[in-house]
This record gives C-alpha cells, sequence and structure tokens, in this order.
C-alpha cells in the first residue's frame, strides 16, 4: 500500500548555513564590542597598526629607516603668509632710524619700500631669505650699519653708494670672494663669519677698519691684511692656515683670535708689541717659544694643543688670565718657574692635563702654592690664595 506523499524534503544549503552562523556570530560580537569601556570619542584604549604600515618595514636589520619628518607642538601652527614684504613695515613711523626685522622670511628687500624712512641709521634684516643686497640709494647719506647676517647672499654687490658705513655683518651667508668694498673707507667693523672665502683680498683703502672677523672660512694663507694698520682686532679662528705671517705691518693689532686652525708653531708675532690677547687654542703647537716679544700679552689660550713644558712666559709680566686646559702639562714647577712670578695672573685653566688628571684631590691646592697670591680662579672654580705663616 502506498503511503501518502508526504511532505517534500528539503536539504540545507552548506553556504546558506554557514553564512547564518557567521552572521550570527558577528551579531554577539559586535554587541560584546559594543559593551566595552569607551572615552568620549569612541577609543577603547588600544593601539592598532595598520599591516600595511608593518609591511613598509625594511627586513634587512641594517637597512636604514627613513622617518617621515615629525611635527613638534612647540614649533606651533604654520607661520601667517604675508602677502608682500611691505605689510612687516606699515605700523612704523616714517622717521624711524632703526629698522630690525629679524627671521621674518623676507626675500625680496625693495618690497620694503626702504625709501619711506629718511633717517635711517641702522638696518638689520638678520635671518631672512635675502638673495641680493637692494638699499635705496637715499639712504646713503645716513646709513651706517648693515647687518645681513644669516642669510643667502652670495656677492657683495648694491653698496657702491653706501660710504658713510661704520659696520657691515654678511656673516652666515654664501659669500666666496670680498670685492667692492674698497670704496667703504669709513667701515671700522666687518663680519665675514662662516661664508665661502678661501682668499683675504680687496681691503686696500679700509684704513679705519677697527676689526675684522673671517672665522670659520676656507682660508689658507693670511694675506691681504698689509694696508689695515688701524686694525686693532682679527679672527680668524676655524680654517685652514698652517703659519702665521703677514702680521708685520698692524702694530695696532690687540686682539689675535686663531685658533682651530693647523698651525704647529708660533711664529710671525714680533712686531706686534701691543697684543693683548692670543686665542690659539686647538691647533698642533708643541711649545710656546715665539711670544717673548710680546710683552703686553694679558689673555692666553692655549687649550687643546700637545704641549708637555711650560716654557717661553718668563718677559710676560702683564699676563692676567691663562687657559691651558686639556694640553701635556705633567709638572707643576715649571708652572712655579714661568707663572709663579705674575703679579697680575687672576685666572688659570688646566684641567685635563696630566698634573690633574693623575691628582685630582690635591691638584688644586698644588697649583695654589705654585701660583702668585693674586690668582682668584683656579679651571671654573674660585679660589682664595694660600695664606702663608
Amino acid at each position: 500500500m502506498t503511503e501518502p506523499n508526504a511532505a517534500p524534503h528539503s536539504e540545507r544549503d552548506p553556504a546558506a548555513t554557514t553564512d547564518a552562523n557567521e552572521t550570527e556570530t558577528e551579531t554577539r560580537d559586535q554587541e560584546k564590542e559594543d559593551h566595552k569601556p569607551r572615552d568620549s570619542h569612541g577609543w577603547d584604549g588600544k593601539l592598532r597598526i595598520d599591516k600595511m604600515t608593518l609591511a613598509d618595514e625594511p627586513r634587512d636589520p641594517h637597512a636604514e629607516v627613513v622617518s617621515d619628518a615629525e611635527l613638534s607642538d612647540d614649533e606651533g601652527p604654520p607661520p601667517e603668509q604675508l602677502a608682500a614684504d611691505e605689510d612687516l613695515l606699515d605700523d612704523m613711523p616714517e622717521d624711524e632710524d632703526d629698522i630690525e626685522l629679524v627671521h621674518c622670511k623676507i626675500s625680496d628687500m625693495t618690497s620694503l619700500r626702504l625709501e619711506r624712512f629718511k633717517q635711517i641709521k641702522r638696518l638689520c634684516l638678520r635671518q631672512n631669505r635675502i638673495e641680493s643686497i637692494s638699499i635705496p640709494s637715499d639712504a646713503a647719506s645716513t646709513l651706517t650699519e648693515i647687518d645681513l647676517y644669516d642669510n643667502l647672499i652670495a656677492h657683495t654687490k648694491g653698496l657702491d653708494a653706501f660710504t658713510e658705513l661704520t659696520s657691515l655683518d654678511l656673516s652666515f651667508n654664501k659669500i666666496k670672494h670680498i670685492k667692492r668694498l674698497n670704496h667703504l673707507t669709513k667701515l671700522q667693523d666687518l663680519y665675514f663669519v662662516q661664508n665661502k672665502i678661501s682668499t683675504i683680498e680687496n681691503l686696500e683703502g679700509l684704513s679705519n677698519l677697527r676689526q675684522i672677523e673671517l672665522g670659520a672660512n676656507r682660508v689658507r694663507d693670511i694675506a691681504g691684511l698689509e694696508t689695515l694698520t688701524g686694525l686693532e682686532e682679527l679672527w680668524l679662528g676655524k680654517n685652514k692656515i698652517t703659519e702665521i705671517k703677514g702680521l708685520d705691518t698692524l702694530a695696532n693689532l690687540k686682539i689675535l683670535s686663531i685658533q682651530s686652525n693647523r698651525l704647529r708653531a708660533i711664529t710671525g708675532l714680533e712686531k706686534l708689541v701691543n697684543l693683548e690677547e692670543l686665542h690659539i687654542s686647538h691647533n698642533l703647537l708643541t711649545d710656546l717659544s715665539g711670544l717673548e716679544n710680546n710683552v703686553n700679552l694679558e689673555v692666553i689660550d692655549i687649550s687643546a694643543n700637545p704641549i708637555e713644558h711650560l716654557t717661553g712666559l718668563k718677559t710676560l709680566s702683564h699676563l692676567k688670565e691663562f687657559w691651558a686646559s686639556n694640553c701635556k702639562f705633567s709638572n707643576f714647577d715649571e708652572i712655579k718657574e714661568q707663572l709663579g712670578d705674575k703679579e697680575k695672573l687672576e685666572t688659570v685653566y688646566f684641567e685635563g692635563n696630566p698634573l690633574q688628571r693623575s691628582s685630582p684631590v690635591l691638584y688644586r691646592n698644588k697649583l695654589l702654592f705654585s701660583l702668585p697670591k693674586t690668582i682668584k680662579q683656579i679651571d671654573a672654580t674660585y679660589v682664595q690664595p694660600v695664606k702663608t705663616v
């Protein structure tokens, strides 16, 4: 007997079953996720790193990892972009004689419309983006000081009319040659620090120059200074100079700074009888001979030279400060012999020498017994002279 037709048998689709299970699981997970504690911005406190970010890391442990530029909160928001540089001077009265705009991203001096200022004496545009000097010639009769420190200037053009200048600062620029300055006969202070100058030249006619700074350039030879007979300060530190020469005519020179060069001996100073300060640290000196005629020396800095024996100071009765850190001095008797009779000596530096490293506890007292009673400072420490009974 045939059974009545049963309800048709429906087979479940495996894929449909799987999708249903996954949907149910996702729903439960979402419910759990919704109940997790979060802050006001919806963050659950977990730091998640995108997989693509990890994949970008170099696999080679020695490979250089180049990081994106970091922004510091200290730097603040990007600076406001000015429509034109003249906006910087709109509020300045036209009778102003001292104009100073530092770190203002100025690139075009003509846009400042400086011709408005008929009484300008000093112009300071430090730390800007100026590539060429462009100052209205109307200001030539009053302008005495120009400061263009830390710009992008490559040539000393645009100064033909400014014969009243007494101070010119072109430090931290891109100047390779000293040119077009001979007519500035009233110039007293000239600064060319941290440029690309390799030759000292074209300074004839600057007989009133009081100081010139050429530190941190590429100078190898001291030359071209013979006509600067009024020079009192010469700064030549951090160059490539191997010999002191060409200074015989500078009888008025009081300060010579020539540290961080390649000097192996002190020469060429015989005629500098008025020299008061000699800064010659960080060279390759092995002795102090050559100072016998410089009897007016008050300050000597010979730090960081490989000098083992202290000599050559007997004639320097005016010495007030003697800096000799990180040399190779080891003998206290030599110090007493060379410095013990200096009645004006107040400051000495001998730290970093073998005589200090070998006896750090007794070092200062030993120095006090070797130095005159006028001594007030040893290294960075103020001291009182030893009282003798």
